[in-house]
Formats: structure tokens, C-alpha cells, sequence
């Protein structure tokens, strides 16, 4: 008799384990749509993530392989490529209006910037995300105006980006400029949406964007100023013979940059 009873509950126990795997398989799924399904919407690009693992036990998800395409016209197969990303959720809020997520750790994204310094793929797909977090609140929380589908809120209390890098692609008198990779400061934020109303993932991923591009913007501006001026001191010396072209060339890269 005992060992019928521990047969059934070793059977049980099996069952409630293959349950769990099951479901927990069918919520990374979820997730890996929702934001496949949402992130278009707010960045009008194309978005990609290669998995999502969420853990009910500890209330966290990871994502990895998360891919920002491009506005059309742009070469690179993305314009951000995120290496990872650690949520943690507060697990009472997912019962409220408002969901509270404690930390969030996005680690070695990679930015690819084609065009201008101020007018670029990037500054484009800031418009977008912009424009759409200007618009959710008239739409409430529509996933198509960057709200979430189950019309919750959010809050983020503490952000931190880190090991982020920019690649730019940048050409002028028809020739490419080497600037080489830049690696952007850290970047924190904290007490995102904490307001009574928090914040449409919409106007969350518009603060993020935001921010990184404060950061990158500056970087990027000394970069190229400094290679901006070795190349018209260079085509200066070429053309003293020449003054004409030389100023030709050196105000066509003034324009580049002051794009």
C-alpha cells in the first residue's frame, strides 16, 4: 500500500514538474511575441529577439538577442543590437493598474549610426518612438500607440545601461570616415513612471532612447569634429595649389557634420 502511495505521488510530483516546464515554455513564447508584436509599433522598425526566458520563481525575465532593425534607405542590417536584459518584477503590482518593475540591467547594446551626427537612422527611429509616446495617451494604452495590450502601466525604479558602443557610418567627398568604435558612459535612471499613472511602454522606451542618445550624441560630435578637421587640414595642404577645391571639400565636410 505504501508503495502505491509513493508511486502516485512521485507520479503527481512528475506531472505538476512537466506542467510547469510546459507552461513556463508557453510564457517565454508569449513574451518573445509580445515583443516582436509591440516593439514595431513604438520604433516603426522591424524588431527581433532571438529568446526570452521568463522565471516565475524569481520574477525575472532575460532577454537576449534583441534586434532594432533600420528606417528604409539605411544599409545595416539593424540600427541596435542589445546583448542582454535583466528585468525584475515587483510580483504584487502585476495585480494592479500599474506593474512595478524593480531593476532593470540592459548590458553591451551596440548602436550603428548611419547619416549626420543630428540627422540619422537613429535620430529617425528617436522621432518615431517620440511621436508615438506623444500620441498613447490619446489612445490610451492601444499597443499600436505603444501602450501595453493588457492596458497596464509601468514604473521602473532603477535603470542601468552599460558597455554600450556606437559604430558609425559616415561618408563625405564620397569617401568613407574611419571613426572608430566609441564606448558611451554608463547610463542610470531611476524612478521611471512612479507617478500615480506610470508610464506606456511606449513613453518608457522614448525616456531610454532619449537618454542614450544624450549620451551619445557628444561622444559622437567629438569624434568626428576631430576627424572632421585632420581631413580638411590634409585636403588644405593638398590643395594650396588649388585653393578653390580645397575650400570646396572642406565646406562639403562642414555640412556632413553639421548635419
Amino acid at each position: 500500500m505504501k508503495k502505491w502511495i509513493i508511486r502516485i505521488g512521485l507520479a503527481v510530483v512528475l506531472v505538476v514538474v512537466i506542467a510547469f516546464i510546459v507552461v513556463a515554455v508557453k510564457l517565454d513564447t508569449i513574451v518573445k511575441r509580445a515583443v516582436e508584436t509591440v516593439g514595431p509599433t513604438v520604433t516603426k522598425v522591424d524588431v527581433k529577439l532571438e529568446n526570452a526566458h521568463l522565471s516565475i520563481m524569481g520574477w525575472n525575465l532575460k532577454l537576449k538577442g534583441l534586434l532594432v532593425g533600420n528606417p528604409p534607405g539605411y544599409k545595416a542590417d539593424s540600427s541596435i543590437k542589445f546583448g542582454s536584459i535583466e528585468v525584475t518584477v515587483k510580483p504584487k503590482s502585476l495585480f494592479s493598474d500599474k506593474i512595478v518593475v524593480d531593476k532593470v540591467e540592459i548590458q553591451g547594446a551596440e548602436l550603428t549610426i548611419e547619416g549626420g551626427l543630428t540627422d540619422n537612422n537613429l535620430t529617425k527611429i528617436q522621432k518615431n518612438m517620440n511621436d508615438t509616446a506623444g500620441g498613447s495617451a490619446s489612445a490610451n494604452a492601444s499597443p499600436a500607440a505603444g501602450g501595453s495590450p493588457s492596458g497596464k502601466k509601468i514604473q521602473v525604479t532603477d535603470m542601468l545601461i552599460t558597455g554600450t558602443k556606437v559604430h558609425a557610418n559616415v561618408s563625405a567627398l564620397g569617401k568613407s570616415l574611419n571613426i572608430p568604435t566609441i564606448t558611451i558612459p554608463d547610463i542610470h535612471l531611476t524612478n521611471l513612471g512612479t507617478g500615480s499613472d506610470g508610464i506606456t511602454p511606449g513613453e518608457l522606451s522614448k525616456d531610454v532612447m532619449n537618454a542614450m542618445m544624450e549620451k551619445v550624441i557628444p561622444e559622437l560630435m567629438a569624434q568626428g569634429n576631430a576627424i572632421g578637421k585632420g581631413v580638411m587640414d590634409a585636403v588644405g595642404n593638398i590643395g594650396k595649389d588649388g585653393g578653390t577645391g580645397a575650400k570646396d571639400a572642406a565646406k562639403g565636410l562642414k555640412s556632413l557634420f553639421g548635419k
